[in-house]
């Protein structure tokens, strides 16, 4: 039996976030710097730091998001439990959530008079959180009451 509506909804809005993401890092391994002007306002809006966006460190971002997303989707559509899947469900609601621990302390430590700041307050952050919570929901087992069905109907 495939998962329950929620979670296959949750795992579409993860997937459709991180592939979205993986769009703009391929994007920008092309060399464009949308929606910033440059390359250092676009590193500093989207990492608050000098960081190179270029192929080499865009590229496997790119190919994380991508994967992760596969992988979320993959544990949704699932018709039995497959431990890999799960844990690697689990690993991406784990890298959201560090994200968003991430988050919660830069509001600490960046000036609130840059675009990072705002960035990661009103998007990043609460998108990160949101997400770790569903990705949650898609990786834990069926619920209790679930099983319980299935066994009365055999």
């Amino acid at each position: 039996m495939l998962m329950d509506r929620t979670a296959r909804r949750a795992a579409t809005l993860i997937a459709s976030v991180l592939s979205c993401d993986g769009l703009l890092h391929l994007c920008w391994s092309t060399g464009s710097t949308w929606p910033a002007h440059d390359v250092t306002s676009l590193s500093y809006a989207v990492l608050g730091a000098d960081v190179p966006f270029t192929p080499p460190v865009l590229l496997p971002l790119a190919t994380a998001l991508f994967t992760a997303s596969g992988v979320v989707v993959a544990r949704a559509r699932q018709d039995r439990p497959h431990v890999l899947l799960r844990l690697g469900t689990w690993a991406v609601a784990a890298g959201l959530s560090l994200r968003g621990l991430a988050g919660v302390y830069w509001l600490f430590t960046k000036d609130p008079g840059t675009a990072f700041y705002w960035l990661n307050l009103g998007a990043y952050t609460p998108l990160c959180a949101a997400l770790a919570a569903a990705a949650v929901r898609v990786a834990r087992p069926e619920p209790v009451a679930h099983r319980e069905d299935a066994v009365r109907v055999r």
